[in-house]
């Protein structure tokens, strides 16, 4: 008879089922709406029901999935209003974290978006979606990161986390792709140029597509999704890797 493995392993599993049901989630292999039970998770992640569980109830805390009364689990539908007001508070944000930009030397500016610079307006445009949607939420990151202040970043980060199932929608599509660079480029310019009111506008307008494309999600729209990512990723593994 095996002995349970001791507390802090536990801990460690439960964690790395949290990441794996997360990512699915993120990766729209597990659709919001979608009901799920804790044996099928455990099977699939050959593991037992009790971390999977843990897992499970820290995602609920965190609004990813809720419990059906003796039906299971469910990853939670889309609240549209919830993720609008998200974007207004994203957009209040930045759009400070502009101003501190557009108010610093044009040295230090220049050294704090360099990077951003050389990725979005210098090198070789990427085109799969995923790369594309971490290297946007960079950008905004970097915006905020610049401003210093770690209050500030810290609520940027949840937000991203929040929005995140969301945005990354709009990198399914090669036309919303190529509409970020061309923004991100025109929102640099702006800012390395010390522009401020124009970089505002710019900023304010570019996540307001986003929030405007919130409406617009579908469940077609999310199986499909669903299909570009896996076939863009054979080699994601998701929720068939197995914790150890």
């Amino acid at each position: 008879m095996h002995n349970p493995p001791p507390a802090a392993g536990r801990e460690a599993l439960a964690a790395k089922v949290y990441q794996a049901v997360k990512q699915s989630i993120f990766d729209f292999q597990l659709l919001p709406g979608e009901r799920f039970s804790e044996n099928e998770l455990a099977q699939q992640l050959q593991v037992s029901r009790t971390p999977v569980r843990q897992a499970l109830f820290n995602l609920e805390r965190e609004g990813y999935v809720e419990v059906l009364f003796r039906s299971g689990w469910q990853v939670k539908a889309f609240d549209f209003d919830y993720f609008e007001e998200l974007y207004d508070l994203r957009i209040v944000l930045e759009c400070e974290a502009v101003r501190r930009l557009c108010a610093m030397s044009a040295a230090d500016c220049h050294t704090a978006l360099a990077a951003e610079q050389r990725f979005w307006a210098e090198s070789e445009p990427l085109t799969q979606g995923k790369p594309v949607a971490l290297a946007d939420e960079a950008f905004h990151r970097a915006l905020v990161a610049a401003t210093a202040n770690r209050q500030f970043l810290l609520l940027h980060t949840e937000l991203t986390e929040k929005l995140s199932l969301v945005r990354r929608l709009d990198f399914t599509r090669d036309d919303r792709i190529l509409a970020t660079y061309q923004q991100h480029q025109a929102i640099l310019q702006a800012i390395l140029a010390q522009r401020c009111e124009p970089a505002l506008r710019l900023l304010t307008l570019h996540i307001s597509e986003s929030k405007a494309a919130v409406r617009e999600i579908t469940l077609h729209r999310l199986h499909q999704a669903r299909l570009t990512l896996q076939a863009s990723d054979d080699n994601k593994e998701g929720l068939r890797a197995t914790p150890r």
